[in-house]
């Protein structure tokens, strides 16, 4: 199946796993339509790494850099200033992924509050849009976004799998949602169907998180279980199912959409 340039707009392409056929990765998801993408940056290294890969791709790649919760540990006045380095980089588009995660808790709570704060000082004075992370930490995530929200520029929860009160509550801040391959899981994310029809279309976006959350109903299944950017298409036209939306209507949306968020041109270049 191929849809005309669909945007994702979380993905791990300079992930390890990507190394040995990261180029055949990029023209299978331009062949399936995914035109362009935003390689996620997980943590400092991992940012240099999207920034340097989305370098070398203009007009198809373009990257975040942040601090993931899970590395929070040892954020300080050295790393604040290496993100504000790289966040000059005219590839850069938004600062994540950042935010509070409290189901492995691998960095201390204290630790992650800590360093989603200062992460949105970052934003906030550079004016990117935010690409925001929670899990098992909403109270505190929300409390934290709310001192923040009349000065974001902007924010996506990206892969958002939690239920009515927290899409509520995300929306209520003028958060835009991102949804993966997640809704496609049948045990754990059939919630999704029934409530991605109560995200704004101006506000909706779609996403891999490759190579995680390879969605299940994919037939046939890959014998590999990497997620690649090319099952974007797949993860679209089960959002327009759940939606009772037109697919190529859905596509044109959410492209929209993530153009105006990371301030994309629609010739591919940046705004």
């Amino acid at each position: 199946m191929s849809i005309p340039d669909l945007i994702d707009i979380g993905s791990n392409l300079a992930h390890a796993s990507f190394d040995a056929d990261r180029d055949a990765v990029i023209a299978r998801a331009r062949a399936a339509g995914i035109s362009r993408q935003i390689v996620t940056g997980p943590d400092l290294p991992g940012s240099e790494d999207a920034a340097r890969l989305a370098s070398s791709r203009p007009g198809v790649l373009w990257s975040t850099v942040g601090v993931h919760p899970h590395y929070a540990s040892g954020f300080g006045a050295a790393q604040r200033a290496q993100m504000e380095s790289l966040l000059r980089l005219p590839q850069v588009v938004a600062v994540g992924e950042c935010g509070l995660d409290y189901c492995r808790n691998f960095s201390p709570r204290g630790a992650q509050v800590d360093a989603f704060v200062a992460q949105l000082e970052i934003a906030v004075a550079c004016r990117k849009p935010l690409f925001l992370h929670q899990r098992e930490a909403h109270a505190d995530f929300v409390a934290v976004l709310r001192d923040f929200a009349p000065r974001i520029a902007r924010g996506v929860a990206h892969c958002f799998t939690d239920g009515a009160r927290e899409l509520e509550d995300y929306l209520a801040l003028g958060l835009s949602i991102g949804i993966t391959g997640w809704i496609c899981d049948e045990r754990r994310g059939a919630h999704l169907r029934g409530l991605v029809g109560m995200i704004p279309s101006d506000r909706l976006m779609i996403e891999t998180d490759a190579p995680y959350l390879l969605p299940r109903d994919l037939s046939p299944r890959p014998k590999s279980r990497r997620n690649e950017p090319m099952y974007l298409a797949h993860v679209a036209q089960t959002v327009a199912q759940a939606r009772g939306e037109d697919l190529r209507e859905l596509a044109a949306a959410t492209t929209a959409n993530a153009e105006t968020f990371f301030g994309l041109a629609p010739d591919g270049a940046t705004a």
